[in-house]
Formats: C-alpha cells, sequence, structure tokens
C-alpha cells in the first residue's frame, strides 16, 4: 500500500516507517527537519517536510496515499503551553482525518494512548473502559480521538484509534530510566510495585498499526495495542534485573514524600521553564496501574504480540550497550 508516516522522526514513527518498507509498502514521511530523517532517505522512504499545524503541508503530504499512520504528537516537555499539546494531539487529527477524506485516502489511523483511560481501578482494562485523562499530555489525547472522530463522521472517512500501552525496544530513551537503571544497579523502588505496568514491544506495536491500516474489519474501531504478558511493577524489575545479571533494587522509598518533593519541583521550576528534577507523573509510575485487555486486536485484527518480556527488555538492553549508556 502506499501510505503516509507522521512523526517519523520519533521513535515509534522511526520503526513503523521501516516495518512498513519491510512488508513492501510504498511509504512516505511528513516531518519538520528533514536533515533528522536522513536514515528513511537511505532506505528509499519519501521525505516531506511539513508541520501538522499547516494544513497546507497535510494536504499536499496525504495527497497519493491509500492510508495514513498519524503517530506524530506533542509529549510531556516542561514549559510547553497547553495550546501546543492541543495543537498537535487534537487540532492537527482533525485537519489529518479532512484532508485524508478530500485526497481520497481509504483509511487514516490514529495512534492515541492508553493513557486516556487513567489510573486502572479494575484491571485489566478494555476499550470501554472510563475516560480518565489525568494530565494534559492525556486530556489532549482525548481531545484528538473525539475530534478526530467528528471529523471521520462529517466526511466518511474511515478512522481507526490505536491505544498502545507503554512502548519499548532498541532505539527508546524514555524507559531508560527504568530499564537502564536498573542494568547500572541504580535504580530506586517507589512503594511496594504491585501496581500493574503494561509493556508493548515495538515491533508488535508496529504489526498492530499495520492491521489497524489494512484488516477491513478494523473500519472505524478503537484498539488497545500490549504486549502478550501482563506484569506488575515489581516483576516487570525483577525480569530486568534478571535480564540484566544484577540484583533487584535494594533501596526502596515510600510513594508520597517523594510524590511531595515532585510537587514541590514543579511549582519552582514550571514559571522558569525548565526541566524539573522530578515529576508527579513520575511518582505516579510506581503507584498507578496500567493494565490492559488486547482481547479486541486479538479477535479482530489477528494482532499476536510475539516478543516477551524478557527477549524484548534483552533486545533493548543490548541496544543501550552499543550506545555506551550502560
Amino acid at each position: 500500500m502506499k501510505a503516509l508516516v507522521t512523526g517519523a522522526t520519533g521513535f515509534t514513527g522511526a520503526h513503523l516507517a521501516r516495518s512498513l518498507v519491510r512488508a513492501g509498502d510504498e511509504v512516505r514521511v511528513l516531518v519538520r527537519d528533514p536533515a533528522r530523517a536522513a536514515s528513511l532517505t537511505a532506505l528509499g522512504i519519501e521525505v516531506v517536510a511539513g508541520d501538522l499545524m499547516e494544513p497546507e503541508a497535510i494536504a499536499s503530504a496525504v495527497r497519493g496515499m491509500e492510508v495514513v499512520y498519524n503517530i506524530a504528537a506533542r509529549y510531556r516537555e516542561a514549559g510547553l503551553r497547553a495550546s501546543e499539546y492541543r495543537a498537535v494531539n487534537a487540532d492537527a487529527v482533525a485537519t489529518i482525518v479532512r484532508a485524508a477524506a478530500a485526497a481520497g485516502v481509504t483509511r487514516v489511523v490514529h495512534c492515541s494512548t492508553v493513557g486516556v483511560h487513567g489510573d486502572v481501578e479494575h484491571p485489566p482494562a478494555n476499550e470501554d473502559a472510563p475516560i480518565a485523562p489525568g494530565d494534559i499530555y492525556q486530556e489532549t489525547k482525548v481531545l484528538g480521538e473525539s475530534l478526530g472522530r467528528a471529523a471521520a463522521a462529517e466526511t466518511g472517512m474511515d478512522l481507526v484509534i490505536a491505544r498502545p500501552t507503554g512502548i519499548y525496544g532498541p532505539g527508546d530513551r524514555r524507559l531508560f530510566k527504568i530499564f537502564g537503571e536498573i542494568a547500572r544497579g541504580r535504580f530506586v523502588m517507589l512503594g511496594s510495585g504491585r501496581n500493574y505496568y503494561h509493556v508493548t514491544y515495538v515491533d508488535d506495536l508496529c504489526d498492530g498499526f499495520r492491521l489497524c491500516g489494512t484488516v477491513p474489519a478494523a473500519r472505524g474501531r478503537t484498539y488497545i495495542l500490549g504486549g502478550g504478558e501482563l506484569t506488575t511493577l515489581a516483576e516487570l524489575v525483577a525480569i530486568t534485573a534478571r535480564v540484566a545479571g544484577r540484583p533487584g533494587p535494594r533501596l526502596r522509598l515510600p510513594v508520597w514524600p517523594v510524590w511531595l518533593a515532585g510537587a514541590a519541583c514543579e511549582a519552582v521550576c514550571a514559571p522558569l521553564h525548565i526541566e524539573p528534577p522530578l515529576y508527579r507523573r513520575r511518582v505516579d509510575f510506581f503507584r498507578k496501574s496500567r493494565a490492559f485487555d488486547i482481547s479486541r486486536a486479538r479477535q479482530e485484527l489477528g494482532y499476536a504480540p510475539r516478543v516477551g518480556i524478557a527477549e524484548g527488555v534483552g533486545r533493548t538492553l543490548e541496544w543501550y550497550r552499543e550506545q555506551g549508556w550502560i
């Protein structure tokens, strides 16, 4: 198929673009800085310069495409205004859907997040679980889904929404603070670790995205895409320590004093537009559950994650070693 990928200079988008090429698709990417997409150009991927806040750039990029994978997002950044989150995570979704419809695109696959469900009270949660965003990133992701669906209803476009769980794999930097710190013997556990944390290896996620883009039964549906194993945070840490050949974390601290310290750091740093050394959100990682039921994706898409946590963590740690990080 002829496929457009947005956000292709990011971790997930770059993996998806390469995955689609391996599957035989003709791939175009829309990026703000083509210089950062040199590795994709080398694979024969067409690189188009443009910004998601430029409707004319979107209209040009979707022309001639059969499916659009919207992976681009504004993630959590210190000092980023709410309007900037909304512009990319919400408003641009509707713009892409309308432009795709006008260009005769068959389907748009929009990458949202399981974060729209917030803290899962009764894990594992499915796609019909309550929507309960906890921060501006998650709130604008909820809005992006809503605006995208409204634009799809207005234009007749086939919109499929994918909600990935925590994404990791070679090239990922975000979860280095877990896997890398465990491998270096520096990880500090907050609380008991009995909360769930559901991860997805990036190659499995890319397979899921392509199924969302190609399976006829997916029309208009929403899917949670996650790994095949559910673990508590304590279990995930233990697996990582074992793969890394390290003992488990020796230091455990109570959650709430650290959470309050994070709140104080944010209060001081946010007005100065500097990155706080500690966030409440990072502390929430140790107390909120994220566990999800992927049955709908399995049954309707044929989604079948293949990479187990131990194998995926091993591949990720090897990439960290290659970078000289551990």
